[in-house]
């Protein structure tokens, strides 16, 4: 069964394919020779309660410097469209959830991955508080008297933006860092929300596990370790990609999440965790799945696309 497909995505000239999620997605979608189409977010426009993108088509080949063509440029209704992947990138912020609502008027007419309504209101670091029990202790707050009894409890704390992402605005602050004062000031000019804060897991040095469900069953995983003196694990930060298998807590883990993935029709979900302590559930643009299949792992985009094809039968 052939879809016709449309790709909601960051400009395509702009991403490295040697990493990118969606584009290993692209690729696959078109080996199955479903139709591809491509347009950025800010085309989206909605006339009279109707959902329209200037959208083009196009082939990609995994060739560095020459990985896409580009059809012509034509604007559609999107619920012309049997599948919708909606791939941009952060930051969460009011344009992304702009989009989640103009798509959500098309689902599951038109099937969009993932489900625009639950993205919404499944924010990364604050979807994840659902499963305390799998955590690491948390705290969600722009209040400085939290914030000063957390670190006086825990002594070694992180804290991070509500809706960062990619490792950005990631501090570490032991019990006696002067630096305290400092930092609480630049986040509380520089972000209106609050902020996640949470113990320090100093087992984060032996890696941060990207761990992939698709409809809420393990694909695959891969180990992301810090690079030297530094303490975020992410790839784009210079985190060194290896192998790994799954221990059994971590397999408690996807079993306690499943469940509740699959009902909110997240398709396509990466979590994260350290020393089997769950600390992100990433359901807007997951990434990874270049690495684990570089390493030996699954073909989790080939996994992705049956999991979409059995819902479009």
């Amino acid at each position: 069964m052939s879809l016709n497909v449309a790709v909601q995505m960051d400009p395509i000239d702009r991403i490295n394919i040697a990493g990118d999620s969606t584009f290993a997605l692209m690729l696959e979608a078109q080996a199955r020779g479903h139709s591809l189409s491509y347009y950025t977010p800010d085309t989206l426009a909605m006339r009279d309660g109707e959902v329209f993108a200037t959208v083009q088509p196009v082939e990609v080949r995994d060739v560095k410097g020459d990985h896409f063509t580009l059809g012509d440029k034509q604007r559609l209704r999107v619920d012309s469209f049997d599948a919708i992947l909606m791939r941009q990138d952060p930051p969460f912020d009011m344009h992304y959830v702009t989009a989640t609502h103009l798509l959500e008027r098309v689902h599951p007419k038109t099937l969009v991955v993932n489900d625009p309504a639950h993205v919404r209101n499944a924010p990364e670091k604050i979807f994840v508080t659902e499963f305390p029990e799998l955590m690491p202790p948390t705290l969600i707050t722009r209040d400085i008297e939290e914030i000063k009894a957390f670190r006086d409890e825990f002594g070694d704390i992180v804290v991070k933006p509500l809706y960062g992402n990619g490792g950005a605005a990631v501090f570490r602050l032991t019990r006696d860092d002067l630096n305290f004062g400092s930092l609480y000031d630049l986040f509380a000019t520089t972000f209106r929300e609050p902020w996640v804060v949470q113990r320090f897991i100093p087992e984060v040095t032996q890696g941060d596990k990207r761990i992939i469900l698709v409809d809420g069953v393990f694909a695959g995983a891969v180990n992301r370790v810090p690079s030297a003196g530094d303490l975020r694990s992410n790839m784009v930060r210079g985190g060194a990609a290896k192998e790994t298998d799954l221990t059994p807590r971590e397999r408690e883990i996807c079993e306690a999440l499943g469940p509740s993935l699959k009902a909110r029709g997240l398709l396509f979900t990466g979590i994260d965790v350290i020393d089997g302590n769950l600390t992100e559930i990433n359901v807007t643009s997951p990434t990874g799945i270049r690495a684990i299949r570089r390493l030996g792992g699954p073909d989790i985009a080939a996994l992705i696309w049956d999991a979409i094809e059995a819902k479009r039968s």
